[in-house]
């Protein structure tokens, strides 16, 4: 190098490989990542080496610079291999909606899936509990795995749960084979659990998370089979700062929610009982009071709760900042006035077809609470992303 350079002569092909990686990672356009590696062998190289994440565009999310180029949307044993072979570096790899790729495939994530650290096979619908032990093996830190419609039972989550103890986001929704056994084993082997998904998951009553990890912030339960003692368990951790319970079936729930207030959830700032149907007043007495970090609660279509309920969060949400009141059958002026008066720090409340309430009483609280926007629009999802959540212990 230094004869070339006192001929005059000089190239970037004589740069050294940690400054062409140094180059490289400040390409964030895909088309110059990509033309990077066309360059030469050794560029190729490079660029192979710096890749940590990868989705197929068959993959569920937007497509961007961590996709391949080429069309792929029957991935199989072979084509995992060789993209792992070459991709040896991976963090992040999606292959979710890869539907046709089998339990096979996953053996070679032991060789060479060792720093993933992200894997999502959600509708990977061929993918079994043998699969998922071969996750296990392959790949020890993981910490965010998405399931999304997989064919797991129990079986599965205990092998991954014993195998990938650092797991923090674990997302099952739509799992229909697995039961409170499967989340023991995993709430118990995964003591950093921040973030679970069981929503639709009817053959979950919750019990299996009775002594959770403190770290558990995050639970989606929505459309699950839950019971009072499982409402009891799911909080048990005392971390829970998002809890997702909307459209609870069982008729035992007229005060069975009652539990989130008893102390264990005083971190709760967002609640989602949208479609609790049968939630009485006494519940929404003891959460008021017992969750007063509350700054976003939906009770849409909560039609049991009546002026009593709506009393109480006026004088006990003094943090509530989004409030969610659509179709609520008992909610007249009365209770509506209880909220003007007392949550000072709401800011947005969604309000549409309730029958109870008059023209004049929605008029005086504008009047009264003009900081207040009243959104007619009813939202169906509220909340973090659950693979984002981060376990913070100040807070």
């Amino acid at each position: 190098m230094g004869d070339s350079l006192m001929d005059g002569v000089t190239s970037i092909m004589l740069l050294p490989d940690d400054c062409l990686c140094f180059i490289f990672n400040f390409l964030h356009c895909r088309t110059d990542r990509e033309s990077f590696g066309l360059t030469c062998h050794r560029w190729l190289n490079i660029q192979n080496l710096n890749r940590r994440s990868l989705q197929f565009p068959c993959s569920f999310g937007i497509v961007g610079p961590s996709s391949l180029s080429q069309s792929c949307t029957d991935i199989n044993s072979f084509h995992l291999y060789r993209i792992l072979a070459r991709f040896q570096h991976l963090e992040y790899l999606s292959l979710s909606g890869c539907a046709e790729i089998l339990d096979s495939a996953l053996s070679y994530l032991k060789p060479y899936g060792s720093k993933l650290q992200t894997l999502c096979l959600d509708c990977c619908f061929k993918i079994s509990d043998y699969g998922i032990s071969l996750v296990g093996d392959g790949c020890p830190f993981l910490t965010t795995i998405s399931l999304y419609r997989c064919s797991i039972t129990d079986t599965g989550l205990e092998a991954l749960a014993n195998a990938c103890l650092a797991l923090r986001h674990v997302n099952l929704a739509y799992c229909s084979c697995i039961s409170d056994s499967g989340l023991r084993a995993l709430s118990q082997g995964c003591r950093e659990l921040q973030a679970v998904k069981i929503s639709n998951c009817r053959g979950v009553s919750g019990v299996g998370l009775r002594g959770c990890s403190s770290t558990l912030v995050y639970i989606d339960a929505e459309c699950c089979n839950l019971e009072p003692v499982g409402i009891m368990s799911i909080v048990s951790g005392g971390g829970l700062k998002f809890l997702n319970i909307a459209c609870l079936s069982c008729s035992n729930f007229r005060n069975g929610l009652e539990a989130i207030g008893n102390g264990f959830a005083a971190r709760l700032k967002i609640l989602n009982l949208r479609m609790c149907r049968s939630v009485t007043d006494a519940s929404i007495v003891a959460i008021a009071k017992g969750c007063p970090q509350l700054q976003e609660w939906n009770l849409a279509l909560c039609h049991e709760v009546r002026v009593l309920g709506w009393a109480s969060i006026g004088s006990n949400c003094h943090n509530l900042k989004k409030l969610h009141v659509n179709r609520c059958r008992n909610l007249c002026h009365q209770g509506l006035q209880a909220v003007r008066d007392g949550c000072k720090e709401l800011s947005v409340l969604y309000m549409s077809r309730n029958s109870r309430i008059s023209d004049t009483a929605l008029e005086l609280f504008k009047l009264y609470r003009c900081n207040v926007e009243i959104k007619a629009e009813e939202v169906m999802s509220i909340g973090p992303n659950w693979d984002s959540i981060d376990y913070d212990e100040s807070t």
